[in-house]
């Protein structure tokens, strides 16, 4: 005797056939419901109730085969549509935590290089970088294709190692300093951590390149990783170290506002709770990562009032703007949280599916 798994299998294949058939030509069933045995099935009630007259047995058949027709779409197709949605949405929005990340950049590093009045001609690449980058995920936001873009793709890159390049610039600067790896050389002196961000932003804008180029039978990954836990990681690391570069700026402010711990305490948390879920599957874990992650992102939009509130402290407030916005705080930095939450997000809706699907 067959096990039953084997006449499963054997049942499911006999069915897939007459089934494709089907649902690409509803007009052979329709031919078929016209067979002689169709026609001998006179103790069928053809009647409706919503006309109250008979319907032809003619009619039947094509009625059954849409009908027949639907059930294919929804038990077959349905899946399968829904996770290509899934992943196109997905990839749309790492594409927009992309595109602010690559915006603060872009407006923090103008400000930062011309204030240094951009006495080495590389001070210029992360501009352009940032600029390409900002296009390229703004256009991947608006784009609803579920397919990987190849020009998109290229820049990201770009942009991942330019970010690298400019730590190590940086880090260059601080080192080639009086003192060289001293606290007053990292206050004063280029940020350290300040060109990780347009790496991020490349990082991220290549994830949502991956996630939607993913099969439509397979899963979404990253290096061979899935991608849900992939994305996840590179973004807690991203929080850490946001919140590491915000706590050294505002250990050189001495704290004189409790607001500013604030960047020093969500952001760490979000990150290890970030990094829970990707290791850990626990719901109740991920609501509170989720919720701790908006949170972060509102953080980012407050932190730039915030800012604007120092701006306005230093003498001649903001009517010396020209003056004021070199000398800080910077603007521009505090979305950087709100670019990296919209990532997480992301990212958590990428495992919580793969969860399920499990």
């Amino acid at each position: 005797m067959r096990h039953p798994s084997t006449l499963d299998l054997i049942s499911a294949l006999a069915l897939a056939g007459p089934a494709i058939a089907i649902f690409a030509r509803p007009s052979v069933a329709s031919h078929a419901g016209k067979s002689l045995v169709l026609s001998k099935t006179k103790h069928l009630d053809f009647t409706t109730p919503r006309w109250g007259a008979p319907r032809s047995r003619s009619s039947v058949a094509p009625a059954a085969a849409r009908e027949f027709q639907r059930l294919i779409s929804r038990r077959l197709l349905r899946p399968h549509l829904q996770k290509r949605e899934l992943t196109r949405s997905t990839g749309r929005r790492l594409n927009g935590g992309a595109a602010m990340l690559s915006l603060s950049v872009l407006a923090d590093s103008a400000v930062e290089h011309y204030r240094g009045s951009f006495q080495n001609r590389a001070m210029y690449s992360p501009l352009l970088v940032s600029v390409l980058t900002l296009g390229a995920s703004l256009f991947g936001t608006a784009d609803m294709r579920a397919k990987r873009h190849g020009t998109r793709d290229a820049i990201y890159t770009a942009a991942a190692a330019t970010g690298c390049a400019g730590l190590g610039f940086h880090a260059y600067n601080i080192l080639k300093r009086p003192g060289g790896w001293s606290w007053l050389n990292l206050f004063y002196s280029a940020p350290i951590g300040a060109p990780m961000a347009l790496a991020l932003a490349g990082l991220l804008g290549r994830g949502a390149e991956r996630v939607r180029d993913t099969p439509q039978h397979g899963r979404a990954s990253v290096f061979g990783l899935p991608a849900g836990r992939m994305l996840a990681a590179v973004t807690a690391m991203g929080l850490a170290g946001t919140a590491g570069e915000a706590g050294l700026m505002h250990f050189r402010g001495a704290y004189h506002d409790p607001a500013m711990l604030l960047p020093v305490t969500a952001p760490p948390v979000a990150s290890l709770l970030l990094g829970a879920s990707a290791l850990r599957p626990d719901r109740a874990l991920h609501r509170v990562t989720r919720w701790w992650l908006r949170l972060t992102a509102l953080l980012g939009f407050a932190g730039v009032g915030f800012h604007a509130l120092g701006v306005s402290r230093n003498m001649g407030g903001w009517r010396n703007w020209s003056q004021n916005l070199l000398n800080g705080p910077p603007l521009p930095a505090p979305p950087s949280f709100t670019g990296l939450a919209l990532a997480g997000l992301a990212a958590l809706t990428l495992i919580e599916r793969a969860e399920t699907n499990a």
